[in-house]
C-alpha cells in the first residue's frame, strides 16, 4: 500500500503517518517494522524517520498462514463487487458462513478458497457475517489493512444493512424499534434469548406487506449487532421467521435447511478510496417493487 505524503504532514514521523494518515493498526506496523516491510521512497527505513510534503510511504502486509488446510468448495457465487482491497458477495442460503468442524468443506469460506485458485496464501477475512440460513449481502476483506478499517466502521452508522424477512404473523403496530436485551439461553451453545441480564439490542423494522396466509414481509435494519438479534426480536413479538426452526417453524417444503431472513441492502464507506457505495439484493420470495430505501 502506498500513500503520499500530505503538507499538513510535513516534518512528522512515519509512525504518525502510518497510525494516522494511513489507519495502520498498531499491531499491524508493528509487525511490518520488525519485517523490513516499511518504506520511504522505495528505501527501507525506521519508524522514526521523518518524512515531507511529497514522499511516497510504503506498507507490505503480511498474509497470515491459514490454520488449517482448507479445501476447495466449487460453488458458483455472485459477487456484486470487487477490487484489490475487498469483495461484496451475496452468499446463498443455506451456506455457512466459514468453514469449522459441522462444516468443515462447504462452506462460503471453502468456496472463496475455491475462487482465489486455492491459493497457498489465501486468508478468509468477513467483515459481517451471516447465519448459515440467511443468505445475502455480505463484505470479506482481501488484505488485513482494509479488514482493520471496516471492522472499525462496522459497528457505526457509516455501515448500514438492511434485511428483508418473510414472519409468521402481523406485528401491532406498523413500524417501530424492538428494544428488548439478548443473552444466550441457559445451557445452550447457539439459541438466544430474550433477557433482561443481556445486552442491549436495538432492531428497526417496517411492514412492507401482508399477506392473505398471515405472513408478513418485513423491512429491518440493525442498530446493534447481537446473535441471531432479527429471529430472536420478531420471535418475540410473535411473528418468527418464517421456516426458522430454532425461533419458530420450520418449512422444509418452502425453506429447505433455510428461512425467509436475507441481508438486501448493504452501504458503507470504502476503506481506501473513502467512495460511499451501495448494494442491494432482493431474493425471489420477497416479490418485486420491494423497496429498501425510502428514495427508492
Amino acid at each position: 500500500m502506498d500513500y503520499r505524503v500530505k503538507e499538513e504532514e510535513n516534518g512528522r514521523k512515519i509512525r504518525e503517518v502510518l497510525r494516522r494518515g494511513m489507519g495502520v493498526s498498531y499491531s499491524a506496523m508493528k509487525s511490518a517494522k520488525w519485517g523490513g516491510r516499511i518504506r520511504l521512497n522505495g528505501e527501507n527505513v525506521h519508524t522514526d524517520a521523518v518524512v515531507h510534503t511529497g514522499d511516497t510511504v510504503s506498507i507490505e502486509w503480511a498474509e497470515d498462514a491459514p490454520v488449517y488446510a482448507l479445501k476447495a468448495y466449487d460453488l458458483p457465487l455472485e459477487i456484486p463487487y470487487e477490487d484489490e482491497h475487498l469483495m461484496v458477495i451475496v452468499k446463498p442460503s443455506p451456506l455457512a458462513s466459514q468453514s469449522s468442524r459441522n462444516h468443515p468443506d462447504d462452506s462460503l469460506e471453502n468456496a472463496l478458497f475455491s475462487y482465489s485458485g486455492c491459493r497457498a496464501d489465501f486468508v478468509y477475512r468477513p467483515v459481517n457475517r451471516l447465519d448459515k440460513g440467511t443468505g445475502g449481502l455480505m463484505v470479506v476483506a482481501k488484505t488485513p489493512h482494509a479488514q482493520h478499517l471496516m471492522q472499525k466502521q462496522l459497528h457505526s452508522p457509516s455501515f448500514r444493512r438492511r434485511y428483508l424477512a418473510l414472519a409468521d404473523g402481523i406485528p401491532e403496530e406498523r413500524e417501530g424499534v424492538i428494544d428488548l436485551p439478548i443473552a444466550k439461553a441457559p445451557g445452550a451453545t447457539v439459541k438466544r434469548i430474550v433477557s433482561p441480564d443481556g445486552k442491549r439490542s436495538l432492531t428497526r423494522y417496517r411492514v412492507l406487506r401482508e399477506t392473505e396466509a398471515g405472513e408478513t414481509l418485513i423491512l429491518l435494519e440493525l442498530e446493534t449487532g447481537r446473535t441471531h438479534q432479527i429471529r430472536v426480536h420478531l420471535s418475540a413479538i410473535g411473528c418468527p421467521v418464517h421456516g426458522d426452526f430454532l425461533y419458530g417453524q420450520e418449512d422444509p417444503e418452502r425453506f429447505p435447511g433455510n428461512f425467509a431472513l436475507h441481508s438486501a441492502f448493504l452501504a458503507f464507506v470504502h476503506p481506501i478510496t473513502g467512495e460511499e457505495i451501495q448494494f442491494r439484493s432482493v431474493p425471489a420470495w420477497a416479490g418485486e417493487d420491494v423497496l429498501l430505501m425510502d428514495n427508492d
